[in-house]
């Protein structure tokens, strides 16, 4: 099992599911946008001026699009978890909370302690890797007219929030990425952080034959890791790869309808999920293209779905079948481009 979110702030295992902080369920019936702005006030009105400036920048700063997964033992731009306090921390899990949903909230704590299964279980990055390196980042003022944004990143996990006038207006890019996914050893045995992004990309492949499956299979061996890092999504969509889904039968159809699901909405809370719910229904569906990377000796597998305004991407490094890069573009809103 992964930890609790209180358990962050102190040493050691934890069992159980992540405890959703109540601001979070009562995000459902209030403004989600007016909720993430009183967060982010408070987190702000309770740091000191260093780390104020250490975590607040200006809304046109370059580095608000410069979204960044792949950091190892690296600190993200930004105020750091392990440079808080325990009551800023709080409050900064307060604001982690207002973004996902019960299930996203534990994907993004158990990616944080795949830090802890780096260092201590596989020796990889530097020795003072941990679990609370991880950063906030506020860009703009939070103010209830106008634009702001703020970012949640680390090692493998990429979570950005753009608004407007109090209204959450974009939820991506956003990255939930794993090492090791399914862990093997030490006392966190057995934990799988992404259940679903693997498992139902290869039993989609899987069930293909015939035509479909050589209009799938655009590589015959893995990429090797997604191509859609910052910048480039806009392109990597228009390539359209792929067999489209109006080409599938109706069982593969609802096959790829659930893994788009657990990239776009099932990791946000219900509020934020009903708005990204109501954009993909006005995809053409059956134009939705499912692209496949072969399977290398290794395990390592690359997969991506492309829609007219989204793009999927999913890959296992090579030579690395447990680490695992997963990202969603909503290609048309990324940052907010669509308002601000």
């Amino acid at each position: 099992m992964g930890f609790d979110r209180r358990t962050l702030l102190a040493a050691g295992a934890a069992a159980g599911l992540s405890t959703i902080a109540p601001h979070a369920a009562s995000a459902q019936a209030a403004s989600t946008g007016v909720l993430m702005r009183e967060l982010a006030t408070r987190l702000l009105a309770a740091l000191d001026e260093a780390q104020r400036d250490a975590a607040l920048f200006p809304f046109d700063a370059g580095n608000r699009t410069a979204w960044n997964f792949m950091l190892g033992s690296r600190r993200a731009p930004g105020l750091a978890l392990e440079q808080m306090t325990a009551v800023q921390k709080d409050l900064a899990l307060d604001l982690l909370d207002t973004g996902t949903s019960r299930l996203g909230l534990e994907k993004a704590m158990n990616i944080m302690l795949q830090q802890d299964i780096l260092r201590d279980e596989w020796g990889k990055g530097t020795p003072d890797r941990n679990r609370e390196r991880f950063c906030v980042q506020i860009y703009g003022t939070p103010v209830s007219t106008g634009a702001w944004s703020w970012r949640w990143e680390g090692h493998h996990l990429s979570l950005t929030f753009t608004l407007l006038d109090d209204t959450v207006i974009s939820t991506t890019p956003s990255s939930f990425s794993s090492e090791p996914n399914t862990v093997p050893s030490g006392p966190h045995r057995g934990l799988v952080v992404l259940k679903d992004e693997e498992t139902l990309g290869r039993r989609l492949f899987g069930d293909l034959d015939g035509a479909t499956r050589r209009a799938a299979l655009v590589w015959t061996r893995s990429p090797g890791n997604i191509q859609s890092n910052r910048g480039v999504e806009r392109r990597v969509a228009a390539e359209a790869a792929g067999v489209p889904l109006g080409d599938l039968t109706q069982p593969q159809q609802d096959m790829a309808a659930r893994l788009i699901e657990v990239y776009t909405t099932e990791v946000l809370p219900a509020s934020l999920a009903g708005a990204q719910s109501a954009r993909l229904k006005g995809e053409d569906m059956a134009a939705v293209r499912f692209a496949w990377g072969g399977e290398d000796l290794d395990g390592s597998i690359y997969y991506r779905l492309t829609g007219g305004d989204f793009l999927i991407e999913f890959a296992s490094l090579v030579n690395q079948p447990l680490h695992l890069h997963a990202v969603f573009h909503d290609t048309a809103r990324n940052f907010g481009a669509h308002r601000v």
